[in-house]
């Protein structure tokens, strides 16, 4: 089975924009909302485990909670939602909200939820282009304009808002105050280099995400129980014969052949804890005696400039 290219969709958010990175490929919203999300999907087969997002904003999203395993299913979804981001691009100033600042009760978070007052309560940071975060279900979070984000999750479509500065959406109190864990964020895992060139962005029971800055050509192999999606970010290559670059979205159930040009950024990303070792082979230097863990240790690339204008 060869490597499958996922289709786009293109999801209106009043906190999108209706300027649109031409790589895309996708027309300006005509009359309503802009653009705030466009999804990666497969309309065939079964509901898989992982859904790529690219997000774009414009405007401060909601401050929000998704709910854990255990809080989704009470209301009949199939999974919480972990998700992870990458920043792809960020204005000067662009900022992400993870956790609070303080620790507070569920009766302050609501009191502050209602009238305001949470917005300041939120630990915001700066970012910039290259930056990871991973936020597990429960974590109280927000983004704000001027950023380009991959969105990598637990294929669910929950969220329960907070607040919403004003604006007239539905809110969510009881289900994101019951979800929601009201206090300082601390990151449950810290990214680590595998081997040069292959850095464990995530691990953690719902997906492992590897980063490659690295050039090689090889053997890809996946299988139907934890199939491999690839997500270019920066450079490309070949994958099957087609090519591999950004923004596309690629999803392997067996074995591909890839290319990976020098210079370039591409994310992995798997359902599961545990990273796979046997991910890859580099043909290019599969006849060499070299011990089998040497074969993962790759030249790193260096960065390039993001192709998102």
């Amino acid at each position: 089975m060869t490597a499958n290219r996922l289709s786009t969709r293109s999801i209106e958010k009043v906190w999108g924009r209706s300027d649109l990175p031409r790589a895309f490929g996708l027309a300006a919203p005509a009359a309503q909302q802009p653009v705030g999300e466009i999804w990666f999907e497969d309309s065939k087969g079964p509901r898989p485990d992982l859904l790529v997002k690219y997000l774009l904003t414009s405007e401060k999203l909601s401050i929000q909670v998704h709910p854990d395993a255990a809080a989704a299913r009470a209301y009949g979804y199939p999974s919480g939602k972990d998700e992870a981001w990458l920043v792809v691009a960020a204005e000067p100033g662009a900022r992400i909200g993870l956790g609070l600042r303080a620790p507070i009760s569920k009766a302050e978070l609501r009191a502050a939820a209602l009238d305001g007052r949470i917005e300041a309560m939120i630990d915001w940071r700066e970012v910039s282009a290259g930056d990871v975060f991973f936020s597990p279900a429960g974590t109280i979070h927000a983004l704000g304009p001027g950023l380009t984000l991959v969105e990598i999750q637990q294929n669910v479509d929950v969220t329960y808002r907070l607040y919403d500065y004003g604006r007239p959406r539905e809110l969510h109190l009881d289900e994101a105050i019951a979800a929601a864990i009201p206090e300082p964020y601390v990151a449950p895992f810290e990214p680590y280099a595998y081997a040069p060139g292959r850095e464990i962005l995530v691990d953690s029971p719902a997906f492992v995400i590897e980063r490659w800055t690295i050039g090689a050509g090889g053997r890809l192999a996946a299988g139907p129980e934890r199939p491999v999606w690839l997500i270019p970010v920066r450079g490309g290559g070949l994958i099957d014969g087609q090519p591999l670059e950004a923004p596309t979205v690629w999803v392997v159930e067996d074995q591909s052949r890839i290319r990976i040009d020098e210079g370039s950024e591409v994310l992995f990303a798997y359902p599961g804890q545990g990273v796979c070792d046997a991910l890859f082979v580099d043909t290019r230097i599969a006849d060499a005696p070299i011990p089998g863990h040497e074969r993962r240790h790759f030249v790193p690339a260096r960065r390039i400039d993001p192709i998102f204008r």
